[in-house]
């Protein structure tokens, strides 16, 4: 834990995840004087990568050190943050920790993210975030010009192979038997993406670099990074305990700045939009906190008249005797 000593007074907003979206989300509700707890386990999606790329004037700075400034910058507003594991959250939010006591929020901004799920191929998971990379704007201009494949696993995967070339004129697409239809074929052929059939077996690794893709039938593709389209699975527990609404998918609905259909609910990043990169989730944060402050500040307004009207009650109240006496 960081910052000052918990209180047992009930928090502004409490942020789940402390990731580029909780962090900028907690950046912008510390500076606007509100009480906010950022509670994270300490597992990014991004841990593996070496950089991050595409974040204006953070271009090529490794993700944990960003996070590591973002901490910084969260703290000197007198944000806590909470290093922790969020275990459930009952209605009126109450956030349960698995190592510490509960903290009782106003509002609640769930920022959990997702996580990628990739074939269960020999070699696949060791890669990652290394030769086996999943974003082209992330990772491509790092890999411009080598020799580079497709892992066609998903039904977008061959209109995401045309993403890809635009970094390479060395790019194959590894179909899987029966996969394509003939104009798909015609689309990649253009483009000069060349496809190979066939069940990839395993990635080959020489001297800790990507070396090919080894196929069920023994054929080697040689290749300097293999791109493979993740299915993005939303970390949604959390949300879907506290019955907010969602798609057939797992998609918390929202509406534009991350309200969601539970009053006080708000998300933000990776856990509702599986393409936002970080500065993307970093900006939806910042729009959250905004709109997050706005509701707090109209509940704010409804309670100091409440608190107007029972003092005004209570004057009158006190005052009814003496009158009475008086005729």
């Amino acid at each position: 834990m960081h910052g000052r000593e918990m209180e047992s007074e009930t928090f502004d907003v409490v942020i789940v995840g402390g990731g580029a979206a909780g962090l900028s989300a907690a950046l912008v509700l510390g500076r606007a004087r509100r009480r906010v707890a950022v509670v994270d386990a300490g597992s990014p999606r991004n841990a593996p990568a070496t950089h991050m790329h595409g974040f204006l004037s953070r271009d090529g700075m490794p993700p944990l050190e960003l996070l590591e400034v973002a901490r910084n910058e969260a703290l000197r507003y007198g944000v806590q943050l909470v290093d922790d594991q969020v275990v459930g959250i009952e209605a009126g939010f109450t956030v349960r920790l698995a190592s510490a006591g509960p903290l009782k929020a106003r509002r609640l901004l769930v920022a959990t993210g997702l996580r990628d799920e990739i074939p269960d191929i020999p070699g696949l998971r060791d890669r990652w975030a290394r030769d086996v990379l999943h974003c082209p704007y992330c990772h491509g201009y790092e890999v411009k010009d080598k020799t580079l494949g497709v892992l066609g696993w998903t039904p977008q995967a061959a209109s995401y192979a045309q993403i890809v070339r635009q970094w390479s004129d060395d790019v194959v697409y590894f179909a899987p038997t029966g996969s394509l239809t003939a104009a798909t074929r015609r689309q990649l052929a253009v483009r000069d993406i060349t496809v190979v059939d066939g069940s990839v077996r395993r990635v080959l690794v020489v001297d800790d670099g990507l070396d090919g893709i080894e196929l069920d039938d023994g054929r080697t593709i040689s290749r300097d990074a293999l791109f493979v389209p993740p299915r993005f699975v939303p970390n949604n527990k959390l949300l879907i305990d506290l019955d907010c609404d969602h798609d057939e998918d797992g998609w918390p609905i929202t509406n534009g700045d991350g309200r969601t259909s539970v009053t006080g609910l708000w998300v933000a990043g990776n856990v509702a939009n599986p393409r936002a990169q970080v500065i993307t989730a970093a900006g939806e944060g910042s729009a959250a906190a905004i709109a997050i402050n706005a509701d707090l500040v109209e509940e704010d307004i409804r309670n100091a008249l409440d608190r107007q009207t029972s003092s005004v009650a209570t004057s009158h109240q006190q005052h009814e005797p003496e009158l009475e006496n008086r005729t």
